[in-house]
């Protein structure tokens, strides 16, 4: 029986195209008339949030707190994080994903899948990332996304990650795919700009999808409708 007054950790895969934010809603409707909510036969109403976002192009592993579970939600966004995807190298686009099209392009006849291999080593460790333009960071009080829609040039400052590991998996023509276990705060868009640069070229996100969460795992979630299905 869940209690989502008490509080409940709810493990959610979410969607293609759907943000954080629209998985969060979905949730919310989905319990707002289960029979826990009810206290004393007074209708309470949970809060319900989420442990760290996932771009509306991504899916996964999403963890929703409800509840008094929403105050450990800082110590499940610290947690480190599994990621696997795919690069497409020799193009470039401005938010390094596929939201937009294509905006330049790169040689890549010098790039063997040696140098593929290599490069992806010479990412593991700590370093110093630039966050998106099209990212939600906060500038001066606007999204940075907000200010790059309107035509103003924003420079984000650096910060320190840590990427685990860097697994190259496959490798056809030029999509290059990956798994890669990171620390909190790493953008893997930025990661994979800075990959086709690593390798004197360009590369841009075509793919994305959240797998791990610290000991969460993304066989063990729900899709939004799977979730509202057992609730019935």
């Amino acid at each position: 029986m869940f209690n989502f007054y008490t509080g409940e950790v709810v493990l959610i895969d979410k969607p293609y195209t759907w943000s954080s934010f629209q998985a969060v809603n979905k949730i919310k409707y989905a319990i707002k008339n289960h029979a826990s909510l009810f206290v004393d036969n007074i209708k309470i109403k949970p809060k319900v949030g989420h442990a760290g976002t996932l771009d509306p192009l991504a899916t996964g592993l999403l963890i929703i707190c409800t509840g008094k579970k929403t105050k450990e939600i800082n110590s499940y966004m610290g947690l480190a994080k599994e990621y696997t995807g795919t690069f497409e190298l020799g193009s470039i686009t401005p938010c390094y994903d596929l939201e937009k099209p294509i905006s330049q392009i790169f040689p890549t006849d010098h790039i063997s899948n040696d140098l593929i291999l290599k490069t992806a080593k010479d990412f593991v460790g700590v370093q110093q990332q630039v966050p998106p333009l099209f990212s939600a960071i906060m500038v001066n009080g606007k999204r940075a996304y907000e200010l790059a829609r309107e035509g103003k040039d924003v420079e984000l400052k650096s910060r320190e990650i840590t990427i685990h590991e860097f697994e190259i998996t496959k490798i056809e023509n030029q999509t290059v795919a990956f798994r890669i276990c990171c620390s909190k705060g790493t953008y893997i868009r930025s990661i994979a700009r800075d990959f086709g640069l690593a390798l004197n070229s360009g590369a841009h996100l075509t793919s994305l999808r959240r797998t791990k969460i610290g000991k969460f795992n993304i066989v063990d979630a729900l899709t939004p409708e799977k979730f509202s299905e057992m609730l019935n």
